[in-house]
């Protein structure tokens, strides 16, 4: 099964070179390598709810703290946790792991 990146599902064009990065900028999600590979996503593709600044409900979000209850509603998220299962890694391990990063 390929798994795919939040760019590839939502559409949302602000991957590197997507449609959309003039006005909206490029997303942190495609570009930010400190959770590359987590869930077998590219960058931060498969864990975009823990960045600031991804997309969400077609804006522009803030922190996890600020957006975490869109996050746990949003499809993509649940999609990554279903196909995920024993092996998702939980936001607060990725939110350590971008810390200890940085």
């Amino acid at each position: 099964m390929e798994k795919k990146n939040c760019w590839e599902v939502k559409k949302c064009g602000r991957e590197i070179s997507g449609i959309r990065t003039h006005d909206s900028g490029v997303c942190p999600a495609s570009t930010d390598t400190r959770l590359d590979g987590v869930h077998g996503g590219r960058n931060a593709g498969r864990s975009c709810w823990v960045l600031a600044g991804s997309m969400c409900g077609g804006g522009i979000q803030g922190t996890y703290a600020q957006k975490h209850k869109n996050c746990n509603t949003c499809d993509f998220f649940m999609k990554v946790k279903s196909e995920e299962l024993s092996d998702f890694r939980f936001p607060v391990i990725l939110l350590l792991k971008l810390e200890m990063n940085k």
